[in-house]
C-alpha cells in the first residue's frame, strides 16, 4: 500500500517539552518506526515476551482455583466438611452458615453484571453517548445515596468511605467539565469504529462468558469464606486476597480483549478500511492467537499496575489544574505529578496497541508509545482527553448497581453480611462491565497511536474528525506554550527582584 514517505529527523526523538509546545500540528510529518514498517510489509516475527509474569499469573490462577474449591466445599451442604475449622479455633465464632446460603447472592451479581455489560454492547451504536453522559453525572449522586444508606445501616466506616468517594468524584467532574465535549467527540469516533467491526463485539461476548465461568468458581469459594466460622477479621483478609486475584484475572481478560481489538482497529486504519484488498486475511484470528500466546505474558504484567497508575494520574491532573497560586501545595503536587509521569512512561494503556502490532514486551511497548506521543506533541491532546476516566465511571456505576442488587437481597436474608457480599459483588460487576467498556477504550488508544504515527490515516478514515482533532491539538500546544512563557517570565522576575534587594 502507499504510505506517506515523510519522516521525522533524527533529532525529533529528543524534542523537549518547550519545543514540542510551539510545534504546529498541521505540519507534523508522519513518523514510521522500523517495527511498524516491518508489520506493514510482512508478517512480523513473534517471540514469547514477559514469560516470568505469564508463569506467575498461571501459578496464582491454579493455586487460587484449588483454594476456592476447598473453601467452598468445606461449607457445602455440611458445616466443616473438610475439618478446616480445627486450624481456626482461636478465631471461632458461634455463627455458622453454608456455602449454598450465600452462593445465590453472588449468582445474582454475576447475572446483573452480565446484563449490564451486554446491554452496553447492544446499544453501543445508538445510545452509547447518552449512557456515558449519564454515567458521568449520576455517579456522584449514586455514591452519596449509598453513603446515606450505609449510615442508616450503622455501617459508619463504609458510609464515610462512600461519602469521601462522592466528594472526590464531584471535584474531579468539576475540574474536567470543560474537557467533556472533546472527550465525547473522541468516544463517538471510537464507537463508530467499533460498530463497523462486528466481529470484535463477538470477542467481547465470548470473554464475558469465560469470565462468568471463572466467577462461578470464585464466588463458590467467596461464599464459603462468608459462611465460615472465622471471625470478621479473618473473613475480610481472605476476601481481600480473593478480590485481588479476581481483579488481576479480570484485568488480564480485559486487556486481552484490548490487544485483540487494538490490533484490528490498527489494521483497518492502516489499510484504509475493513474491505480493503490489502487487508490481511483472518486478521481477527491472528490477533486472538497472538494475544493468548506470545503476548499473553506482557498482558499479565501490564494488568498488575496500569489501572492503578492511570487512576492516580487522573486524580493528580484534576487536582493540579485547580490549585491556583498556592506555591507550597503546587510544589508537593508537582512532585507527585512528575513521579507518576515517570511511571506512566513504562506503564500505560497505549502499550497494548504496540503489543498487538509488533509483539514487543510491555515496558518496551509503553516506552515507545509514550516517546512517540511526546515527540509528535500528541501527548498534549491525550492529557486533555478524559475518555478513559469517563469509561471508568461507567464501569464503577455498573459495579455499584450490581453491588446494590446483591446487597439488598443480603440485607433481607443475612443483615450481618451485607457489606461483605455487597462489596465483593460490586467488584464482580465492575469486571463484567469493564469487559464491555474496554472495546471502546481499545479503539480510542488505536486512534491516538495512528494519529501520532501518521495523521493522514485518520484523515482518510474520517476527515471531519481529523480536522477537529488537529484544531484541538493546535489549541493545546498553544496553551502549553503560553504557560511555559508565563512560568519563565515569572521565574526571571523573581530572580531580578532578589538581585535588586539591598544586602
Amino acid at each position: 500500500m502507499n504510505i506517506s514517505q515523510s519522516s521525522y529527523s533524527s533529532s525529533s526523538s529528543s524534542v523537549n517539552s518547550a519545543s514540542v509546545a510551539t510545534a504546529d500540528p498541521n505540519v507534523i510529518s508522519s513518523r514510521r518506526s522500523a517495527d511498524s514498517s516491518q508489520t506493514l510489509a510482512s508478517e512480523p516475527s513473534r517471540r514469547w515476551r514477559d514469560i516470568f509474569w505469564l508463569g506467575v499469573f498461571l501459578i496464582q490462577l491454579v493455586l487460587m482455583g484449588c483454594a476456592l474449591t476447598v473453601l467452598g466445599l468445606n461449607r457445602f451442604k455440611k458445616t466443616d466438611r473438610l475439618n478446616i475449622d480445627r486450624y481456626t479455633q482461636r478465631f471461632l465464632e458461634n455463627q455458622r452458615g453454608l456455602t449454598e446460603n450465600y452462593w445465590p447472592l453472588y449468582a445474582l451479581a454475576g447475572g446483573v453484571g452480565t446484563v449490564l455489560g451486554w446491554t452496553w454492547l447492544l446499544f453501543l451504536s445508538s445510545q452509547a453517548n447518552h449512557m456515558m453522559k449519564v454515567a458521568v453525572h449520576i455517579l456522584t449522586t449514586y455514591l452519596a445515596v449509598i453513603s446515606v444508606l450505609l449510615f442508616w445501616m450503622e455501617q459508619f466506616f463504609w458510609g464515610v468511605a462512600f461519602a469521601i468517594g462522592a466528594v472526590l468524584q464531584f471535584l474531579y467532574v468539576i475540574s474536567v467539565i470543560d474537557r467533556l465535549p472533546f472527550t465525547m467527540l473522541v468516544l463517538q469516533a471510537a464507537v463508530k469504529m467499533v460498530w463497523s467491526l462486528r466481529e470484535v463485539m463477538r470477542v467481547a461476548y465470548a470473554f464475558m462468558l469465560i469470565m462468568l465461568l471463572w466467577m462461578g468458581i470464585w464466588s463458590f469459594g467467596a461464599a464459603g469464606v462468608v459462611a465460615s466460622s472465622i471471625g470478621d477479621g479473618g473473613r475480610w483478609w481472605l476476601l481481600v486476597v480473593l478480590s485481588i486475584s479476581l481483579f488481576w484475572t479480570g484485568a488480564v481478560l480485559c486487556n486481552t480483549v484490548h490487544v485483540i481489538v487494538s490490533g484490528m482497529v490498527f489494521l483497518v486504519l492502516i489499510h484504509g478500511g475493513r474491505e480493503a484488498s490489502s487487508m490481511p486475511p483472518n486478521s481477527l484470528m491472528k490477533s486472538l492467537r497472538y494475544a493468548v500466546t506470545t503476548s499473553f505474558g506482557s498482558i499479565c504484567y501490564g494488568s498488575l499496575f496500569t489501572a492503578a497508575i492511570r487512576t492516580l494520574r487522573w486524580k493528580i491532573r484534576g487536582l493540579r489544574s485547580k490549585i491556583g497560586n498556592n506555591e507550597c501545595l503546587l510544589c508537593c503536587v508537582d512532585f507527585l505529578f512528575h513521579l507518576v509521569e515517570t511511571l506512566v512512561r513504562f506503564f500505560n494503556k497505549y502499550a497494548y496497541v504496540q503489543i498487538a502490532v509488533s509483539g514487543k514486551s510491555f515496558n518496551h511497548s509503553a516506552r515507545d508509545a509514550w516517546e512517540l506521543f511526546q515527540s509528535t506533541g500528541v501527548e498534549a491532546l491525550i492529557a486533555y482527553d478524559c475518555s478513559g476516566a469517563v469509561l471508568l465511571m461507567g464501569t464503577l456505576l455498573g459495579g455499584l448497581i450490581t453491588g446494590t442488587c446483591s446487597g439488598i437481597w443480603t440485607w433481607i436474608k443475612y443483615r450481618d453480611r451485607v457489606v461483605m457480599v455487597g462489596s465483593t459483588a460490586m467488584l464482580m460487576g465492575m469486571v463484567l462491565v469493564g469487559l464491555a467498556m474496554v472495546v471502546v477504550e481499545s479503539a480510542v488508544t488505536s486512534i491516538y497511536i495512528c494519529y501520532a504515527e501518521d495523521p493522514l490515516l485518520i484523515h482518510r478514515w474520517d476527515a471531519e474528525f481529523f480536522n477537529q482533532m488537529s484544531e484541538m491539538l493546535h489549541q493545546r500546544l498553544q496553551h502549553r506554550s503560553s504557560r511555559a512563557r508565563e512560568v519563565l517570565t515569572h521565574h526571571r522576575f523573581d530572580n531580578h527582584t532578589q538581585e535588586t534587594l539591598p544586602a
